[in-house]
């Protein structure tokens, strides 16, 4: 298939496995590079980043990821956005930081004016921008090289300039780095996007003011409860944060679907735990009793069961229990 950043390649992956074994730093690299050479394109940005580029379909991904991520939660050691876009027929672009750079880097300024300047992304009918924390951040700011994109960002960061974001502790390495110069602050970067979502953690407070920052009448905030800090494994390990991105180059994600996408959670154990973690804390006794007999009925998971027992056992002490099970 021709390639629609002006990249000539085909889509077959020279190097399929790693037959197991983790590759290194260098032997990685050049994987992405055979890949690259092969599909489309692959391209150092300096020191901290590159660019791999696979042709496929009429609809582009284009996720911003860490090298660390990859090499670490990936078992093929390819970008999380590589199985997507395959699986969709798509073609591909991932950023890669070798480092938390959160992608400010000259190299990668003058790699999206590139693509600009040569109206790359013009050559797509559709564009979907991805990421999370940092790669979320990214995700949003450099969309607006794309007017039209779809973004999904979870748990972004809008800026970390001391002056808008001094509120936030983490991240103490990057105080010194320049979030006012070009594509500083994501919210604003969103402007020409199509649809935006951002998704987070309400209960997680830095998460959930950085997402207050992104609201505008283009953005879809998306809260998740329970999910705690790395939401983006749990819609994974949910088995849907690929459906979204599809739903997304499809045009079809909005608030309604996500919400019937995020029904998974009903069955995963984190956040059940999480839920039941919450109501023991805020010391809401029925609920939790109601939760873990629910559970224990419907998934027959022990340790519900166990703490149903407990709970039956506080409120009987107390001359009360359960309401009875609505039929």
């Amino acid at each position: 298939k021709p390639s629609r950043l002006g990249l000539g390649g085909m889509r077959d992956d020279p190097a399929n496995t790693t037959g197991g074994r983790a590759l290194s730093g260098l032997d990685w690299q050049a994987r992405l590079a055979a890949l690259g050479a092969e599909s489309g394109a692959y391209e150092r940005l300096g020191a901290d980043h590159s660019a791999l580029f696979t042709a496929g379909g009429p609809t582009l991904l284009v996720t911003f990821e860490t090298r660390d991520g990859i090499l670490r939660d990936r078992q093929d050691q390819l970008p999380f956005g590589l199985g997507v876009a395959r699986d969709g027929d798509w073609s591909h672009l991932c950023l890669i930081a070798n480092r938390d750079t959160w992608f400010r880097a000259p190299e990668v300024y003058a790699y999206f004016d590139h693509l600009t300047d040569t109206a790359a992304f013009d050559a797509f009918d559709r564009v979907v921008f991805y990421g999370a924390g940092m790669a979320g951040y990214a995700a949003a700011a450099y969309s607006v090289t794309a007017p039209g994109a779809t973004v999904v960002a979870i748990q972004p960061q809008a800026t970390l300039d001391p002056r808008l974001a001094g509120w936030d502790p983490r991240f103490a390495e990057m105080r010194r780095a320049c979030f006012t110069d070009r594509f500083g602050f994501a919210p604003d970067m969103t402007e020409g996007a199509g649809r935006v979502f951002v998704i987070y953690d309400p209960e997680q407070t830095l998460d959930a003011m950085h997402a207050a920052l992104f609201v505008r009448p283009w953005t879809t905030i998306l809260p998740c409860p329970h999910l705690g800090r790395d939401i983006a494994g749990a819609l994974e390990a949910m088995h849907i944060l690929p459906a979204m991105l599809k739903a997304a180059g499809a045009g079809d994600l909005d608030g309604a679907l996500f919400r019937a996408f995020y029904r998974s959670r009903r069955n995963y154990m984190p956040y059940l735990s999480n839920l039941l973690a919450r109501l023991d804390r805020d010391g809401r006794p029925l609920l939790g009793g109601v939760l873990c007999r629910s559970l224990a009925e419907r998934l027959n998971i022990g340790k519900f069961r166990a703490r149903l027992a407990e709970i039956e056992t506080e409120l009987a002490r107390g001359g009360a229990a359960l309401p009875a099970p609505a039929r």
